[in-house]
């Protein structure tokens, strides 16, 4: 077993001073990337109600793959995993079985939200996807069946999920999506977005602490690098998928499709 201690933090978990400089620059390189996501218009209009519908179910089929599919990709990094070797290993460990039971109950959630938003099941599971929206999937299935485990968690659990965190919160930071659902749908469907605005504030930070503990204080460029080409390839996958949403032309606001029933 080995008894190598490095990395090991001493601040509050969610302040970039808390960690080695080189993280605070990765950091700092790659928040240019994610505010492209963060800030995007197709969030920017769902924050404010006034996303066409065509584009909100589009957006709610084709983010599907990724959501399903988390779980694996979680999957893949675990098995990269030794208990015992290495601090970083055990953290990791934890972290991943834990998030993975977690990952089940975001799917169901995004399911309710799609229903309350005029997509149905069948839709939902079955619908042909553009290749812009399958790319971000095929990364992430990517770089977690080849990569190390500390540039795989990089790329999805703190550059996915850390980005997902952040548009959550601006778009549950105004009523006026939320008000788009009748009452009595209304918490079904904004859970998703709830638990994500909430949920991903620490749970990146988490799998930052992670990836630092594995490279150590003291990383070579080359696995920077690494770390920094994962996680803004992440951000331009997103980026991506919703630039391709918003290239479709739809006259109808979310508004009015949300008020109607889902289909069975």
């Amino acid at each position: 077993m080995s008894k190598e201690i490095g990395f090991v933090r001493s601040g509050p978990l969610m302040d970039l001073h808390s960690y080695p400089e080189w993280t605070r620059e990765l950091v700092r390189h790659c928040d240019a990337f994610k505010r492209q996501v963060v800030e995007h218009e197709l969030f920017r209009q769902m924050r404010d109600g006034v996303l066409p519908a065509a584009i909100h179910q589009a957006f709610l089929r084709g983010g599907w793959p990724v959501i399903e599919q988390f779980p694996q990709y979680m999957a893949k990094n675990l098995l990269k995993v030794r208990y015992g070797q290495h601090r970083g290993h055990d953290m990791a460990r934890r972290y991943l079985i834990r998030n993975i039971r977690v990952e089940q109950n975001h799917a169901d959630h995004w399911v309710q939200w799609a229903a309350a938003s005029g997509v149905d099941t069948d839709s939902l599971l079955r619908n042909p996807q553009a290749l812009e929206t399958l790319s971000l999937s095929h990364w992430c299935h990517q770089v977690c069946e080849r990569e190390s485990l500390e540039v795989a968690m990089a790329a999805t659990n703190y550059a996915i999920e850390g980005a997902t965190g952040e548009w959550c919160a601006a778009v549950c930071s105004k009523e006026d999506y939320a008000r788009q659902f009748p009452k009595e749908k209304r918490a079904k469907a904004m859970k998703w977005l709830a638990l994500h605005a909430h949920y991903d504030d620490e749970h990146p930070w988490e799998a930052l602490e992670i990836i630092v503990t594995l490279v150590g204080e003291n990383p070579n460029a080359q696995q920077v690098a690494e770390l920094r080409h994962a996680i803004c390839q992440s951000h331009r996958y997103m980026r991506l998928l919703l630039d391709h949403y918003m290239s479709q032309p739809a006259p109808e606001t979310c508004a009015r499709v949300c008020a109607e029933p889902a289909l069975a």
